[in-house]
């Protein structure tokens, strides 16, 4: 079904508002459950046991052994394998700071292009302090472009795929509001945005319509191999071509860049920051089913809804589908992909009506992965128990929740949450 790529995330948010905030209770003809009597008996799988039966008791043998083996593990069985950075990888820095904001703020453009024929690149807008030599910041993978995104005339006007599945230019407004990034800048973080389109289709058809993975199929190929990328891998592929960038930009911190995405794009930088250490910081947003809330709990969407071949089969490896009703074979679940961020900070955000992306699943997610934190003497939510939304008491851990009175989403006062997160650890 063909659809408009940018509004898929905004669909709980618009039921909520338009009243009809009772949730599906079946999805491509499959029972969806909110009744936490039916969640079912789940055992997770043991993160500090290693395949031989021994146990991890230091952070030295996570980070030799535990880890890369789970690293593999959700390659071959969920995300896909990715390539490595491209031979032909190129920058070309089309402003090389512009003033703006009353001059508070420089703007940089940047064209990543992936391949030697310059066919397939993505575009990043850049906003760093005018008073900082060296600046951090936080890089947002939207569903929208950039002009869409932040509040500047001076952007160009970019593309996005639309309805008919052909890229068009983004001369609309997005159905999200444009986020203020000034606070960031005054708090000496820049800010990046990054349009998911431009790395990879969002759509069932769009390894044929000339997203990245379609380069790296062999001859005669036509659909990706069991163990290779889907969607989000793809997506997470072009956030660390962006660090590619960063590092070579004198006037970004590329030791200290956060990530942050929301709903499929929250499991984007998940398995971004799981991949790839460079990430100082993953702030994932309503990530949900195969992102940080647990499978095994049968709340909400399901792998067997995600991996539906009507639905959004193609994010993940196809041998990911074999998983939709075995869930409890899987050999890690999303408390797995939450450790993988360890020692680093990692913030889950989610919302207390959104009932279809489990945020009780996340926060459980979070008390599991706890342990693998410790081992680095760093700090997780330190309770059992599920806190309220716009608790706060949960936000400036190491590994830290916090959850919004409010839908699917990322709500303008997250974006102050974030700040203050980032103030912290960053």
């Amino acid at each position: 079904m063909k659809r408009s790529i940018f509004l898929l995330v905004l669909l709980s948010s618009v039921l909520d508002i338009a009243g009809q905030s009772k949730p599906p209770d079946v999805v491509a003809g499959i029972p969806v459950n909110y009744d936490e009597s039916k969640v079912g008996d789940y055992t997770l799988p043991d993160l500090l046991t290693l395949p031989n039966g021994g146990h991890v008791k230091d952070a030295k043998t996570w980070l030799a052994k535990r880890r890369p083996e789970l690293v593999r593990l959700f390659e071959e069985n969920q995300f896909g394998k990715m390539p490595p950075r491209p031979r032909d990888l190129a920058f070309e820095v089309t402003d090389k700071g512009t003033p703006v904001f009353g001059g508070k703020a420089i703007r940089k453009l940047v064209t990543v292009y992936f391949t030697k024929d310059r066919q397939h690149k993505m575009n990043l807008a850049i906003y760093l302090p005018a008073n900082v030599k060296r600046a951090p910041l936080l890089l947002n993978i939207s569903f929208s472009a950039p002009n869409q995104v932040i509040d500047d005339p001076g952007l160009p006007i970019g593309e996005i795929w639309g309805r008919d599945n052909k890229k068009a230019r983004a001369d609309k407004p997005s159905p999200f509001p444009k986020l203020n990034i000034m606070p960031f800048i005054d708090a000496g973080f820049g800010f990046a945005v990054v349009y998911y389109g431009d790395i990879e289709p969002d759509f069932k058809d769009g390894l044929k319509s000339g997203g990245i993975r379609s380069v790296y199929l062999k001859p005669g190929q036509t659909e990706v191999a069991n163990d290779e990328w889907g969607a989000i891998s793809a997506w997470a592929w072009g956030l660390s071509r962006a660090m590619d960038y960063f590092e070579t930009d004198k006037q970004i911190d590329s030791r200290r860049v956060a990530i942050q995405g929301a709903s499929r794009l929250g499991k984007t930088v998940l398995w971004a920051g799981a991949h790839d250490t460079r990430f100082a910081m993953v702030i994932a947003s309503v990530s949900g089913e195969s992102g940080a809330a647990l499978s095994r709990r049968n709340y909400g969407e399901t792998v067997a809804h995600m991996t539906d071949p009507t639905r959004y089969f193609y994010q993940f490896a196809p041998n990911y589908h074999s998983y939709s009703n075995r869930v409890n074979e899987l050999p890690f679940d999303g408390h797995s992909l939450v450790a993988l961020i360890a020692p680093r900070p990692l913030l889950l955000q989610t919302g207390s009506t959104d009932g279809w992306s489990d945020p009780k699943g996340e926060f459980l997610s979070a008390v599991a992965a706890e342990p693998v934190y410790k081992l680095f003497g760093k700090n997780g939510p330190g309770t059992t128990i599920w806190p309220a939304g716009k608790d706060e008491s949960l936000l400036l851990n190491d590994l830290g929740y916090y959850m919004h009175d409010g839908p699917h989403g990322v709500l303008p006062d997250d974006w102050v949450k974030f700040l203050k997160y980032m103030q912290k650890f960053l």
